[in-house]
């Protein structure tokens, strides 16, 4: 299926768009960036040079992603949100003289399978995102956050956990949690949180 580009975006012609992928008004995709298959780019979206993009990814309208951003298969990017790429922002050297494009070298926030990045939340690169992890809408990431954490506040803490239906994850017992939607276990330790090998029948008959 090919992609739909409207007339208003600009999207480089060494950008590389997947199929099925939808580009939406007034957004903007740099030189190189790269497109997965099936991914949605809001109105006013803006992608970076070389920016990596997987499968199935949605970028809503007026998000802002900052080369050299990864975003893996399956992530959501909320609107308005913000990945930075500049450590130590200055728009002049120590000398007073203008920076160039060479007088600094940008960092990227990476953001891994299945996570969602809230509403007007920002990543403070260089930051990593985990799997099926949640960011809050308006949070301000400054550190990785681990697989499946649910990070909110300024600057983003964990506040639980998440399953990847999105739900917020219940806690039967010890380090055993369960998604209320799917039914799926999970494990804890040591701060991390895993996908259980034992279904949830195995476990009430246990």
């Amino acid at each position: 299926m090919p992609y739909r580009i409207q007339e208003s975006a600009q999207v480089d012609p060494t950008a590389s768009v997947g199929d099925g992928c939808a580009v939406w008004e007034l957004a903007q995709i740099r030189e190189h960036a790269v497109l997965g298959e099936s991914c949605v780019v809001g109105r006013g979206a803006y992608i970076g040079t070389g920016v990596r993009i997987g499968d199935n990814v949605k970028i809503q309208n007026y998000a802002l992603v900052y080369e050299p951003a990864t975003l893996a298969d399956g992530v959501f990017v909320g609107p308005a949100a913000v990945f930075t790429n500049d450590h130590n922002p200055r728009a002049v050297a120590a000398d007073g003289s203008q920076k160039k494009a060479a007088d600094w070298e940008a960092v990227g926030v990476d953001v891994a399978e299945g996570a969602s990045i809230g509403a007007r939340a920002v990543c403070v690169a260089p930051v990593r995102i985990g799997r099926w992890a949640m960011v809050a809408a308006g949070a301000v990431v400054t550190k990785d956050v681990p697989d499946f954490a649910l990070v909110m506040g300024v600057p983003a803490r964990r506040a639980g956990w998440v399953g990847r239906a999105g739900a917020r994850l219940e806690h039967v017992e010890a380090d055993l949690w369960r998604c209320p939607e799917t039914g799926e276990r999970y494990v804890e330790a040591d701060g991390e949180l895993s996908e259980s090998t034992l279904s949830a029948s195995n476990e009430e008959s246990a």
